[in-house]
């Protein structure tokens, strides 16, 4: 991964984000399955290359929303995901991919997240069960996909972003390439926090040799008021563990499209390669 450390820029140059003439962008569409995990139908949102084709197979990376967002929050204009990774691919900077967008609160006694607190947080966490039993499946199923976690990747933002290191630590059998942006509290215990009781100890954010992700990208803002300095705290324990984890650490930006744009213009050009 030492090799990956030249490609991670701060803040993207100009042109990155902006449309090209006579060029075609991929569009997320909406589409549904059953949760088992979750006792219901489910909405996912699902980017395909403009060039899909049933008789190829392409890698997929799952992207993961915040807090009292939905699949949607990555889908937005603001976000222009399909515009970044479509100029990039014309650049030769990034591979094809469907990339899927879903949402991510699961819990059969609540279908959306009513507040921030311990419950909400486990509705949260339980995603893993329905990425794992029902939302890949579902994705496996319906579309041509490269398997295999040399060919998964799973990112995500704030809540999302806990979530996806959660995830990569937890099941790196299934994904090879893994990245957080503004990564939110709880990973690890906070003590004296209800909300906050850890979903892995410390000693538990490291990997088995020969699980090692192909890639990993945690992204956080020295700016950021909302999860403070959790990231850097989480940035200490890999370090400490001797996590192999590439860092961007931005110095300006916001908890919002602000850090996941050149979060995921940095991700793109890590993964499939």
């Amino acid at each position: 991964m030492d090799n990956l450390k030249d490609l991670i820029t701060e803040i993207p140059g100009e042109g990155y984000d902006k449309e090209r003439a006579w060029t075609v962008y991929p569009k997320f569409e909406t589409f549904t399955y059953f949760s088992s995990t979750a006792g219901r139908d489910t909405k996912v949102s699902v980017m395909l290359p403009t060039d899909y084709n049933e008789s190829r197979q392409y890698p997929v990376l799952y992207v993961l929303h915040g807090f009292y967002d939905d699949g949607s929050w990555m889908t937005r204009q603001e976000v222009k995901l399909g515009v970044m990774l479509k100029n990039l691919q014309l650049d030769g900077k990034a591979s094809e991919m469907i990339v899927v967008a879903p949402y991510i609160f699961c819990s059969k006694e609540m279908p959306v997240c009513t507040g921030m607190d311990l419950e909400n947080c486990y509705a949260y966490d339980n995603f893993i069960n329905d990425l794992t039993t029902d939302l890949m499946p579902f994705i496996e199923d319906r579309f041509s996909v490269k398997k295999g976690r040399e060919n998964t990747a799973i990112t995500g933002f704030s809540m999302g972003g806990r979530e996806a290191l959660f995830i990569g630590f937890k099941r790196p059998d299934l994904f090879g390439y893994i990245g957080a942006v503004c990564p939110a509290p709880g990973l690890v215990e906070i003590p004296g926090s209800p909300m906050h009781p850890g979903q892995l100890t410390e000693n538990e954010m490291r990997f088995d040799k020969g699980n090692e992700p192909f890639a990993m990208l945690v992204s956080y803002s020295l700016a950021d008021e909302v999860v403070l300095h959790e990231p850097e705290h989480y940035h200490r324990i890999l370090e400490n563990n001797k996590v192999t984890c590439l860092f961007q650490v931005m110095k300006e930006t916001g908890h919002e499209h602000t850090s996941v744009k050149p979060h995921l213009y940095n991700f793109l050009r890590l993964l499939f390669r």
